[in-house]
């Protein structure tokens, strides 16, 4: 994948993208198995149906620019292009993840990619990647800080602290809002007075815009003209991306709280399915895309065979790394 932040893309680049986010799906679908057969240490918060997000946004970046994710930054790991043996290693508790086995799937980070955490804490990373930012400027660099975050996240104090702090000085930070609909249990429209998150986006006096989060092509297109902007000195911007979560908040929300036929709806605009429209389209076979289908699944048996495997470690490897 290219470090341009040019949104075009050849066949070859859209079936790199494709891969991607489809090996995010298998890998999210895989933990969701382990999770059910107790082979998975605490809470997994699921990416699947939210692909194109992830994927969409970290391709028209820079790899040298900063992202900071959330609770649901499993897909922001693997688009970045951290090993995904390494990253399931760390949720299964295992030594040879990320962080040891010590962080797990809410406290991830790998400073050689530029990714300074996943965070338990609903609208935690929104400071973070905007002192990131402020870091960035002090050092004259013209890379960007971005930030992935949930609509719910956008009713926390902290979200409109930081916007507000990177539009009193100019900051070169994207904020990334991923809108799936709903925060936990309870729809947006319940939580939320304005219609979009991003029409709070002029209160800090930036740019804020829409898409369609299912649509990969679209979500490259508008991160790289924000993200243009943002390096070019014209301050942070808010992207906010429309899109939906097909499993519940977490591995033991039953969903109650929606309807089947909404969520037919979502179905029939997979993101994963649209972009293996646009690879037809594009004069790419069935068999190859199958045969890409096939490849990615038994990547990932290996990997959790692999993960099994793999040692946790001992007390001392356990409390390693603790400053008081």
């Amino acid at each position: 994948m290219t470090d341009s932040t040019d949104s075009m893309l050849d066949v070859g680049e859209l079936a790199d993208c494709f891969r991607r986010m489809l090996a995010i799906r298998i890998f999210e679908e895989a933990l969701s198995d382990l999770f059910g057969k107790n082979q998975l240490g605490g809470t997994s918060h699921f990416c699947i149906g939210q692909e194109a997000c992830a994927v969409g946004v970290v391709s028209a970046l820079r790899k040298t620019d900063w992202l900071v994710s959330n609770h649901r930054g499993h897909g922001h790991l693997l688009a970045r292009g951290l090993d995904p043996e390494r990253v399931m290693a760390e949720l299964m508790g295992r030594v040879n993840g990320y962080c040891g086995g010590r962080g797990g799937s809410q406290h991830m980070c790998s400073m050689e990619h530029c990714f300074l955490g996943t965070n338990g804490i609903t609208a935690g990373g929104i400071p973070i990647g905007t002192g990131a930012a402020l870091a960035l400027r002090q050092r004259k660099s013209d890379d960007i800080a971005v930030v992935f975050f949930g609509d719910g996240a956008g009713n926390q104090g902290a979200f409109h602290e930081a916007l507000n702090m990177a539009g009193v000085w100019k900051l070169p930070v994207l904020y990334v809002c991923e809108n799936n609909g709903y925060g936990m249990s309870n729809p947006m429209t319940g939580s939320t007075a304005v219609p979009q998150v991003s029409d709070r986006a002029a209160a800090y006096s930036m740019p804020g815009l829409v898409c369609d989060g299912m649509d990969l092509l679209e979500v490259r297109r508008r991160t790289a003209e924000l993200a243009k902007s943002v390096r070019a000195g014209k301050g942070p911007a808010l992207l906010e991306l429309m899109t939906y979560r097909y499993c519940g908040h977490s591995k033991n929300d039953p969903r109650v709280y929606r309807t089947r036929e909404e969520e037919s709806e979502w179905d029939a605009k997979d993101c994963i399915e649209r972009v293996a429209t646009a690879l037809r389209e594009a004069g790419i076979a069935d068999e190859q895309i199958d045969a890409i289908r096939a490849e990615e699944a038994e990547r990932m048996q290996i990997i959790v065979q692999r993960c099994l495997a793999a040692p946790y470690g001992d007390r001392e490897h356990a409390l390693g790394g603790v400053y008081a």
